[in-house]
């Protein structure tokens, strides 16, 4: 497999926003003031950028995410970025390449042993049960996935391979260990979906399955949902809680801006509850109990179906 974050070609403005998630204005913010990235013109003048440039964009992208400042490691290079990228986070996951399962299915998909992973991942299901396969296995070998992407060691189709092999290994994993989840007198009801921003959905993917195993009703709108339309949709669902996932992909200021919108436009008629590693790092701008890891998801729906019992009483 060859070293492939990057695309071959280079890309126009347009397509680096799109793929990397850094906005054109900020890409020409950056090369004003901090002479990164350096773009070259196409033949009608319109910059384009190397790949080489992009793969560094990506990193400095995930770093920005996690909560680094620019002008402290724009002028690193890619090998840095790497480095500073892999130093132990408080959110790191407790498993990593070290564990002997994590790098047995990163192998498979560097392989392109699909049907081989796909098989090991039920298997795992199987074995662990579906919550402790989430937790422990799922949820760090996604991050291991990502990190890979970002080292470029896998290309991008070859993290959207492993999105569709996980999602319906999960789909079917979910419906299989949670049937009285579909019953319409379950609670809480939770509607679950990404705003408009946000196109990754493993994270979703994976609140919805620990969600359905403690017994909550559970609606997927999939991703990149309008938040006009979550609203509608909370109330047309009659949902007590909307749930949204944030990836490295959204900035912690939009994952906070979005999250306070949407509270603001349901008020009392819904709880809103994230996660994810774009709305962690800004757990302190929002309310309490507002941003839950995986984990945490047990607990907040005992809490939440105890204030309902002691309301109801």
């Amino acid at each position: 497999m060859t070293n492939a974050t990057s695309p071959a070609v280079s890309l126009s403005i347009s397509d680096v926003e799109r793929d990397i998630g850094v906005a054109k204005e900020t890409l020409r913010v950056w090369e004003r003031r901090y002479g990164f990235p350096r773009p070259q013109r196409d033949a009608n003048g319109e910059r384009i950028y190397p790949p080489d440039q992009v793969h560094r964009l990506s990193l400095v992208k995930r770093l920005l995410d996690q909560g680094y400042r620019p002008g402290k490691i724009m002028a690193l290079g890619a090998d840095e970025l790497v480095e500073l990228g892999a130093r132990p986070t408080s959110a790191a996951p407790v498993r990593g390449l070290d564990d002997p399962e994590i790098r047995a299915c990163l192998d498979l998909l560097n392989a392109h042993k699909l049907a081989e992973l796909r098989q090991r991942l039920s298997q795992s299901m199987l074995l662990m049960g579906l919550q402790r396969c989430v937790l422990e296995l799922i949820a760090p070998l996604t991050s291991a996935v990502g990190e890979a992407w970002a080292r470029g060691d896998l290309a991008v189709f070859e993290e959207h391979l492993y999105s569709e092999i996980l999602q319906s290994v999960m789909r079917a994993a979910i419906v299989a260990a949670t049937p009285q989840s579909a019953h319409e007198s379950a609670s809480p009801r939770v509607l679950l979906t990404t705003v408009p921003q946000e196109r990754h959905g493993l994270g979703l993917l994976m609140a919805e399955a620990l969600l359905a195993l403690e017994g909550a009703h559970c609606v997927s709108l999939g991703v990149q949902t309008p938040l006009g339309d979550i609203v509608e949709a909370a109330r047309t669902q009659r949902a007590d809680i909307v749930a949204l996932s944030f990836s490295g992909v959204t900035s912690p200021r939009a994952a906070v801006d979005n999250v306070n919108e949407l509270r603001s436009r349901l008020g009392d008629d819904a709880e809103v509850w994230s996660g994810g590693a774009g709305v962690e790092m800004a757990r302190r701008h929002l309310a309490p109990g507002t941003v839950l890891d995986l984990a945490a998801i047990p607990g907040a729906l005992a809490r939440w179906r105890s204030q309902h019992r002691a309301l109801a009483a």
